[in-house]
């Protein structure tokens, strides 16, 4: 999967939350889902390899279920990036959630794209 497909995919993500959870996620437009999923990648590529380092040995005996909450802080920060008025979540655990749901829906996409690919 490219990174313009996942970044499509996060900020389509988004918007579909705000509309299905609409109190709990809050997106302003189309515009801020996709650069609330820009800075959520940028973030993910300096911030997140440094949080699962330290975080390790909480990782390890949680058989890595802690990076959810990683994902989840990722996704806070972003919002407070971004201003809460803009792009936000009512509490942590929703951003958990979210976080769970991105999870799957990029598993999914990543596993079409590679089944795609691989019939050539």
């Amino acid at each position: 999967m490219t990174y313009l497909q996942r970044l499509i995919a996060n900020a389509l993500i988004f918007i579909s939350l705000s509309v299905l959870f609409p109190n709990q996620v809050y997106v302003e437009s189309l515009t801020m889902a996709i650069a609330a999923s820009f800075v959520l990648s940028i973030l993910n590529t300096l911030v997140k390899p440094i949080l699962i380092l330290l975080s390790l040995p909480l990782n390890i005996m949680t058989l890595g279920l802690f990076s959810f909450v990683i994902s989840a802080g990722m996704l806070q920060l972003t919002s407070n990036l971004l201003g809460n008025y803009r792009f936000g979540f009512s509490s942590f655990a929703i951003s958990v959630l979210v976080a769970i749901v991105m999870a799957i829906v990029n598993a999914i996409v990543s596993d079409h794209n590679i089944d795609k690919y691989a019939d050539r």
